[in-house]
C-alpha cells in the first residue's frame, strides 16, 4: 500500500469514524484505554456472543491516529472469533514494531505499517487494541 494510499485511509477514518457512537446496554463490555501523553481517551464498549465480538462502539476524545486505528480496528474484528480477534491483533502489534506478520490479515490496518518510525504515534495506533486486549481477556477470564 502505497503512501498517499495509507494517508488517505487514515483522513477517512478520522474523518468518519465508523461505531462513533454512545451505547448503554449492559450487555456490551465496556473498557476506557488512554494515553497518558496526550489527548487520547477511548471509551470501547464490545458485546461478545458465543466467543465472537458482535459489535463494538466508541466515544471520547482521541487525535486523528488514534482514532482512525478504532475505527479500522472495529471495522476488522466485528464478526470474528475470539481467535482471530486476538491474531489479529497480534498481527498488528508486530506490524507496529517491525517485526514480522502477515499482511493479508491486516486489511486497511495496513496504512499504519510505517508507524514504528515514530513512537509516539505508534502509542496512538495502538491504543484501541490494548483496551480490546484487555476486553478479551476479561472474557475470557469471566
Amino acid at each position: 500500500m502505497d503512501q498517499e494510499v495509507r494517508r488517505e485511509l487514515i483522513l477517512e477514518h478520522f474523518q468518519n469514524p465508523l461505531n462513533k457512537e454512545e451505547i448503554n446496554d449492559a450487555s456490551y463490555k465496556k473498557i476506557n484505554t488512554k494515553n497518558p501523553n496526550c489527548i487520547d481517551n477511548l471509551d470501547i464498549s464490545i458485546l461478545f456472543t458465543d466467543n465472537v465480538i458482535k459489535d463494538i462502539k466508541f466515544v471520547g476524545e482521541a487525535c486523528a491516529i488514534s482514532t482512525a486505528s478504532t475505527s479500522i480496528m472495529i471495522k476488522n474484528l466485528i464478526g470474528k472469533t475470539l481467535k482471530e480477534a486476538k491474531d489479529y491483533i497480534n498481527n498488528f502489534y508486530h506490524m507496529c514494531n517491525e517485526e514480522e506478520y502477515d499482511e493479508e490479515v491486516l486489511n486497511e490496518a495496513l496504512a499504519f505499517q510505517d508507524i514504528y518510525k515514530q513512537n509516539n504515534r505508534k502509542n496512538c495506533a495502538l491504543l484501541p487494541y490494548k483496551g480490546i486486549l484487555k476486553a478479551i481477556e476479561e472474557y475470557e477470564n469471566k
